[in-house]
């Protein structure tokens, strides 16, 4: 019995039923021995992830090769092809490659992601191609043209994205790689042991099971090392085999166990005939992985009668898809009914909304942010009534957006009304600035404050300057009474030494029971006390930032302490440094929650948007603190300007 003889016909039908990566990449090249024709037949048909298949006799396997199982259906299920995305518009391919991208194996779909990009970018090169030549037509200078399209930043961004994905899976691999050669390395070394320092009543049955199974069930390694990795395994395995002699008692072992494994498998295949559709699809091809794997070789007699079971089951299995396809035709339309009733809901917020109030456009906002990520999570439709649908979402979602915006248009009239209100108050601020009557100023100037609280939101270009100018006159009124009532008599030195014994007991401060309300206490009496020498200023620089030392050390922030013994300037002060603290947030998180536009599906269940909602909260928290510790400074008590 010669090597190409002993190669079993099952190897080459499985091969095609499992499309095994190992397989295809491993060389037909392996090391032969001449031993006699048991031990051939052993070494040949040893189970190896990554063993090729004879290639000289493969005649001899065209009796099975009919019973190849298809691919799943899941891999077919909305895979695009050539036809298909030649149809597709510049929009609907970069759907498809968001789609790829937020797959949870994205980095393998390299080549697909690339072929979409580029038909993509060869659809933008061309666009702006034809408006370079429409304009060239129309009289135009070339030079003269500009146009950068629309689509490119969100093409380019998915690339970035993919990209970093895709290294990250290439980083992944070749680390598994080298794991799997190191694994691989201590399996021949022990198949070596076996044959060459084995004690005496060694199960040679039980270990080389053990140690066939383990190389089986080892991943891939570098293409590089596997031809002589695989050499290497074979040239010990035969060595094996020559030293146990051609041994009957284990080569009838080794027959009666892989015929067990046969019929378990055959089994198992029958009882797929009652599972659903899918899910015995799904099975077969993990049996015909065992099959290839843990179930070779058998006697002579019984190897063709097994296979011709396990091939008739197969075809029996793969005969029901139909079933299949009628269940996923009926989910199809299930889908359709549910997208047309969020469609309509969203019209109906459209219709409900021409005279409705700013608090009902506040929650249509949110209902219908809500029911577009319910339509982009359901499933699939019929394919012929996929376009219309999409475009009925679209051409809602686009009504809906054109009443809202009606709605907020509207809205600014009012925001003209509250802006001359502010001027009068600005008027009345500064014609009383400079009065020293303040018996009768203080209370007024208190009321102008509460008053501009209770007046709504002016038009954002004029906001910043309105606040400006009635800030100035109120500052200038509060300094000149605080002038004027404490006069300049401050002993600056004997200040001086009281912060720097505030400052010492604020050094000495840990974080304790009790530690937060005496940074209060410190904190409170250190306002209290008066200005100090202009060359001893930088105390209070000193006072800071041992203050935010002590405040991280409680887990605690600068906005948590009551602000006692303030002057106005320095409320004010404060006032204006937390103002443009929350306007800064607040740009930062309306530029995160534009960005999350760009995307189909801006979910939070979105991996790729799970750092950005997290940022966006952690802003927002920040915010809330912010205004609340803005609300305190300006309240009447305050004294300071709002």
């Amino acid at each position: 019995m010669s090597s190409e003889q002993s190669v079993p016909k099952e190897n080459h039908e499985e091969k095609k039923l499992i499309n095994d990566p190992d397989t295809r990449e491993a060389s037909t090249e392996q090391p032969y021995s001449p031993v006699v024709e048991v031990a051939e037949e052993l070494l040949e048909n040893a189970e190896v992830k990554q063993q090729p298949a004879a290639t000289e006799n493969s005649s001899d396997t065209r009796k099975e090769s009919d019973a190849a199982p298809a691919p799943p259906l899941s891999s077919l299920k909305d895979a695009p092809t050539p036809e298909t995305k030649e149809e597709l518009s510049p929009e609907e391919l970069l759907s498809r490659m968001e789609q790829l991208i937020n797959l949870p194996n994205a980095g393998e779909k390299n080549r697909e992601f690339s072929q979409l990009r580029e038909k993509v970018q060869g659809m933008l090169v061309k666009d702006i191609h034809d408006r370079r030549a429409g304009f060239i037509a129309e009289g135009g200078m070339e030079s003269d043209f500009h146009y950068e399209h629309p689509l490119q930043a969100r093409l380019s961004g998915l690339s970035g994205i993919f990209k970093e994905k895709h290294d990250i899976y290439l980083k992944e691999q070749q680390a598994s790689q080298e794991e799997n050669l190191s694994q691989r390395q201590d399996i021949i070394e022990r198949l070596k042991n076996l044959y060459t320092g084995s004690e005496p009543g060694t199960n040679f049955f039980k270990e080389i099971r053990e140690i066939k199974k383990a190389w089986s069930e080892a991943g891939q390694v570098a293409k590089a090392e596997f031809k002589l990795l695989n050499n290497n395994y074979f040239h010990h395995l035969n060595q094996f085999y020559q030293m146990l002699d051609l041994n009957k008692e284990y080569l009838h072992q080794e027959y009666q166990h892989n015929l067990e494994k046969r019929e378990h498998i055959i089994e198992r295949a029958k009882a797929l005939l009652e599972e659903p559709v899918q899910k015995a699809l799904n099975e077969l091809q993990y049996l015909h992985k065992l099959w290839k794997e843990e179930a070779e070789p058998v006697a002579e007699e019984f190897r063709e009668k097994t296979w011709e079971q396990f091939k008739e089951l197969s075809n029996q299995i793969h005969d029901r898809k139909s079933e299949l396809s009628a269940a996923l035709e009926e989910e199809q339309f299930a889908n359709l009914t549910r997208k047309n009733a969020i469609i309509e809901k969203i019209r109906g917020f459209s219709e409900e909304g021409k005279n409705a109030s700013h608090q009902f456009w506040q929650n249509a906002i949110k209902t219908v942010e809500k029911l577009r990520e319910d339509f982009l999570k359901t499933g699939s439709v019929p394919r012929k009534l996929s376009n219309q649908n999409w475009n009925e979402f679209k051409e809602v979602l686009k009504s809906f957006n054109q009443s809202k915006n009606d709605f907020y248009k509207n809205l600014k009239g009012s925001q003209v009304e509250n802006l001359s209100k502010k001027q009068k108050l600005v008027e009345t601020a500064r014609d009383n600035m400079h009065s020293e009557d303040w018996d009768t100023m203080v209370p007024l100037y208190k009321k102008l404050q509460e008053e501009w609280k209770q007046i709504g939101h002016v038009p954002r270009s004029q906001a910043n300057k309105i606040w400006e100018e009635f800030k100035d006159a109120c500052n200038t009124f509060f300094a000149n009474h605080r002038e004027k009532t404490q006069g300049a008599g401050d002993n600056w030195k004997e200040n001086y030494h009281s912060k720097r014994a505030l400052l010492e007991s604020l050094k000495a401060i840990g974080n304790s029971e009790g530690s937060m309300e005496e940074i209060e206490r410190i904190k409170a009496q250190w306002n209290a006390v008066g200005k100090v020498p202009r060359d001893k200023i930088s105390i209070n620089t000193e006072f800071n930032k041992t203050l935010r030392e002590k405040l991280r050390l409680n887990n605690a922030s600068e906005y948590d302490l009551k602000d006692e013994n303030l002057s106005e300037s320095q409320l004010t002060d404060k006032a204006r440094k937390i103002k443009n603290q929350i306007q800064d947030l607040e740009a930062e998180i309306s530029t995160l929650e534009n960005n999350l536009g760009f995307f189909n599906s801006p979910s939070r269940d979105n991996p790729l948007l799970k750092d950005t909602y997290a940022k966006i909260d952690e802003k927002k928290q920040q915010l809330e603190h912010l205004r609340s510790a803005l609300h305190q400074i300006i309240s009447p008590e305050g004294g300071s300007a709002t």
